[in-house]
């Protein structure tokens, strides 16, 4: 059911017209509160360099030029709590490259070339083994032939282990660590379904899989407060979003959004905001799985991040294909 009065009201929206996507993938940005208590929006620019943008401040605060050889598109963030300091990977998907990135001196600690033979590098992103007590780059392909599976390297840039199982083509790679179960797992949204991998085992956890052929591009896990449920929610090219028992594999739930979903943010644990393809942000209500429309955007969005700080307010940061802008949102619930 859609309901077109927001439950959000807009206070303040800001535009940055130098950021540049190529791709149609999640995470072309990231945005996160960093260890000196900045909220950092960092983006690529067309001319391949990465910008790191303080939000509560709206300012330019530095820029790495020439970071890559080609286009820059996809980012993750990760706090790294035994030295203390924000860690970002950057992404080239053609050119199958990945550098590691220490935020707080801005040194580029790794550079991984060629990482598959083949086809692109749609996504990565980090795992901290809890158990070993190390932090690791995990990395997925995607080829219209012959797949190569996941990959796990160390901040060496040494090949630690491949995952079994994991050929896919695959557009979005995701890590969870569960405490109840002292676990990593990983999870992939591919062509035609999702699989998880239990990390530690090396091998197949669970395929989340409904009959749907098409691309899962995004994925969020969540533990509901409500059942104490570990739950993988996922957004699919065919309009839906899914919420699956992580854990026993069984579908929970299905919420039709009518059109194609790209990208999906979890917010304050109630509301998924999601870019859908009719040109729209789209905000579902997980308490009763109401579904209402954003301000209007009237453009594709590639990803989206709702972000909330207890001292500068509520954010939804949203960018859209090649020089379309990164528009900031300044949130009140």
């Amino acid at each position: 059911m859609i309901n077109n009065n927001n439950s959000f009201k807009i206070n303040n929206i800001k535009e940055i017209n130098e950021s540049f996507s190529l791709c149609s993938l999640d995470n072309i940005f990231t945005v996160f509160n960093s260890v000196n208590n900045i909220i950092y929006l960092i983006y690529a620019s067309k001319i391949k360099s990465i910008i790191i943008y303080d939000l509560i401040n709206e300012a330019k605060i530095c820029e790495i030029k020439n970071a890559h050889k080609e286009y820059i598109t996809n980012f993750r963030h990760h706090f790294d709590k035994k030295n203390k300091r924000d860690l970002m990977i950057s992404i080239s998907s053609s050119d199958n490259n990945i550098k590691l990135w220490n935020l707080n001196n801005l040194e580029c600690l790794m550079d991984i070339k060629k990482i598959y033979k083949e086809g692109y590098l749609n996504s990565a992103c980090f795992l901290e083994d809890e158990y070993n007590n190390e932090i690791y780059i995990i990395t997925s392909n995607f080829n219209f032939n012959s797949f190569e599976g996941i990959k796990v390297f160390d901040f060496n840039g040494k090949e630690f282990k491949q995952i079994n199982n994991s050929n896919d083509k695959t557009y979005i790679i995701v890590s969870y660590y569960d405490n109840i179960s002292n676990k990593n797992y990983i999870a992939t949204g591919n062509m035609g379904m999702i699989k998880s991998f239990d990390f530690q085992e090396n091998k197949l956890y669970n395929s989340f899989y409904d009959g749907s052929k098409r691309p899962h591009f995004s994925i969020i896990f969540y533990k509901d407060k409500n059942d104490n449920i570990l739950k993988l929610i996922e957004s699919c090219y065919d309009g839906q979003i899914r919420i699956w028992n992580f854990h026993i594999g069984n579908l929970l739930s299905q919420i039709n959004f009518s059109f194609g979903i790209n990208s999906i943010s979890l917010f304050k644990d109630n509301y998924i905001f999601a870019s859908c393809y009719d040109k729209n942000i789209k905000i579902l209500n997980l308490e009763n799985e109401t579904i209402e429309n954003f301000y209007g955007v009237n453009k594709d969005i590639i990803s989206l991040y709702a972000i909330g700080h207890i001292s500068y307010g509520n954010f939804l940061i949203t960018q859209g294909f090649e020089d379309d802008p990164i528009v900031i949102y300044n949130l009140d619930i």
